[in-house]
Formats: C-alpha cells, sequence, structure tokens
C-alpha cells in the first residue's frame, strides 16, 4: 500500500479531533477519504474544511448501530468502488466511581467504543478482503493502565485492544493487516474538553495521522499490530 494515490479511507468519528487529523493526513497523501458523525451537518461541515467533493465524503452513522456502519460503507463503495482503510476511531467517555456511574452512561460506552468497532468491521470486512485492506482501531492507553472512576472506559478500552488483536489473527490469511493504537493525552474535544494553548504539550490529533500514514507505508510484510504512543514529557505544572 505504499502508493497511497486515489487509496479510499473510512474514518469514524472524523468530524473532529483524531478522526479529523487522521482525515486532513491521509488526504494530503493523495487519498480519499469518508468520514462519519452521527449527525450528517457536522460531517457535512468538516468535509467542506478538509477538501473537495470528488475527494471527501461525508455520511452519517451511529457506530453502535450495525445497520448505520452497513449504509455507510455501501455510499463509500458506491462513490469510489471500494474501500482499502477502516480507521474505527468513534468513541465516548464517561468518568465516575463505578458504584456511581448510571446504567445509560455505561452501556453508551460499550455501544459505541466496544460495539462500534464490531460494527465498523463487520460492515467493512467484505471491501476489506477485496482491497488486501487495512482495518485500524484507535483504542487508548486505557486498554492496558486501569485508574479509579475509569471502570467503565477501561473496560471498553480493554476491549478493543483483545479485539482487535484477536482480528488480526482471524483476518491475516485474506492478506488484510489490522492495527490497534493506543495514544495517551491527545488535545481534543473528547469529554468536552476545549484544546487550548495549554494543549501544546499533548499530542496532537495530526500526529496520529502522520502515525497512521506510517502504518500504510510499512513494508507489508512487517506488522505493527499494537502501538502505544504518548506525550514525550508530561505537563509542566
Amino acid at each position: 500500500m505504499n502508493d497511497l494515490k486515489d487509496k479510499v479511507a473510512y474514518i469514524t468519528g472524523g468530524s473532529k479531533g483524531i478522526g479529523f487529523g487522521i482525515a486532513s493526513i491521509l488526504l494530503k497523501a493523495g487519498m480519499k477519504v469518508a468520514i462519519s458523525s452521527r449527525l450528517l451537518e457536522n460531517a457535512e461541515k468538516a468535509a467542506k474544511d478538509l477538501g473537495p467533493e470528488d475527494k471527501v465524503l461525508a455520511v452519517s452513522s451511529d457506530v453502535s448501530k450495525l445497520g448505520d456502519e452497513q449504509a455507510a460503507v455501501k455510499k463509500i463503495l458506491d462513490k469510489w468502488g471500494k474501500l482499502d482503510v477502516m480507521v474505527a476511531n468513534a468513541g465516548v467517555g464517561h468518568f465516575a466511581p463505578v458504584d456511581q456511574i448510571s446504567d445509560t452512561l455505561w452501556h453508551e460506552m460499550v455501544n459505541t467504543n466496544l460495539n462500534g468497532v464490531f460494527h465498523s468491521l463487520k460492515a467493512s470486512v467484505e471491501a476489506l478482503k477485496k482491497s488486501k485492506g487495512y482495518y485500524i482501531t484507535v483504542a487508548s492507553l486505557a486498554g492496558t493502565n486501569f485508574f479509579a472512576n475509569g471502570a467503565g472506559y477501561n473496560a471498553t478500552k480493554f476491549g478493543v485492544v483483545g479485539f482487535t488483536q484477536a482480528a488480526m489473527l482471524d483476518l491475516r490469511p485474506y492478506d488484510i493487516k489490522v492495527s490497534t493504537i493506543m495514544p495517551g493525552s491527545v488535545a481534543t474535544n473528547f469529554n468536552g474538553h476545549e484544546p487550548s494553548k495549554g494543549d501544546a504539550w499533548k499530542i496532537q490529533p495530526e500526529d496520529i495521522g502522520e502515525l497512521v500514514l506510517d502504518l500504510l507505508k510499512m513494508n507489508p510484510r512487517t506488522l505493527p499490530s499494537k502501538i502505544e504512543v504518548r506525550p514525550t514529557r508530561p505537563d509542566k505544572k
């Protein structure tokens, strides 16, 4: 996949944050990119900021619903005829002690963060078999490091890491490459945060995009299947 010109990528949760950063880098590399948001208007606004209509497609999808992801992939195939890269990035986080987090918030995280990556793979896998493509999940360092108030988020991200590594073994016979990226602190709008100059020490969304690009350009005989990435230095307070 070293020649990325006109390769097609689909990035869930691509209207902002890490997803938007990945989309911007892949477009600069000559790829065509579809981005999703639960609200189509958000995806359309981001798509206009990213590039021309022949290179960027906005789709609406709630990844917690398999039908939404299937419809999104169909739109991509109808427009460009193929899918080479699937980036399952959409996610949510709610943080509270395990005895206080609500059933509603727990299931929102499970349905989006964990069920969502399965739905994204299920919807795209046949297209990826045809293209001998790449499936990438965006997990978190919270997928190996547990912390107080993170029971729900930890559970889903631990699950994403395990799911992705098992999927990697299942899909290797089809020449599909599978990786999970596990970022630490990233300057995004995650959990209601508003990025500012104070976030300069953090990983920037486009840094994750560069990492995805590196994976796509990796010699096909080599697969970095699980990548941890963190800020070089912690915040100086």
